[in-house]
């Protein structure tokens, strides 16, 4: 697989091969326990990064293995980002030590049915069950996290409780859009979070 990284005028082609994808998982993983803990994004602490924030850490330390020349250590962080974040082409980095101003390109997809956005928002194994209507949707507001851009799409998050990962939407093709399906999510998980 080939990722582009664009850094201010130079681009750069980085040829990440399938087997490294494939074995990088529990690397990969590692990585989300880590960034899960809370992480430091510029001059903000983040406690508990979504999916594109992960993914705008990662690219950060791509950056810095590309400034360094640690090819390794670049090609890893690739695959991080081409396993996270399916139809990457391309990331644009804010050289000005922004980290939530790198920019992620996609190639372009046929957004999934919308019962696939609703069965994410269903994923409540090891969920807190039995909730009052106030504590459910205390923690369905944790459990969903706004609406955000990726490429040239919109996608939320909804948190899977028995894995403690993210898991995003599908690619939407409009912020309104999105919205009514992230809405359909949280109402789905704050009467999932009720059930006894």
């Amino acid at each position: 697989m080939i990722l582009e990284a664009r850094v201010d005028t130079e681009v750069y082609q980085l040829h990440v091969p399938e087997e490294l994808i494939a074995q990088g998982t529990d690397f990969f993983a590692q990585l989300d326990r880590d960034m899960a803990a809370g992480w430091q994004m510029s001059r903000d602490w983040i406690e508990q990064p979504n999916p594109l924030q992960r993914a705008q850490i990662v690219a950060d330390k791509l950056l810095t293995a590309l400034e360094k020349n640690n090819h390794q250590l670049g090609l890893l962080m690739a695959g991080y980002l081409l396993a996270r974040l399916p139809g990457l082409q391309a990331v644009d980095f804010d050289i000005q030590g922004e980290m939530q101003n790198h920019q992620f390109h996609f190639a372009q997809s046929t957004p999934e049915p919308e019962s696939a956005v609703i069965h994410t928002a269903e994923v409540v194994s090891e969920a807190p069950r039995g909730l009052s209507k106030l504590d459910a949707l205390t923690q369905a507001g944790k459990d969903v996290t706004a609406v955000f851009k990726m490429g040239k799409g919109w996608r939320f998050s909804v948190f899977d409780h028995g894995t403690q990962q993210w898991r995003d939407s599908p690619l939407i093709a409009t912020e309104a859009e999105a919205e009514r399906l992230r809405q359909q999510a949280l109402a789905a998980r704050y009467e999932a979070l009720q059930r006894v």
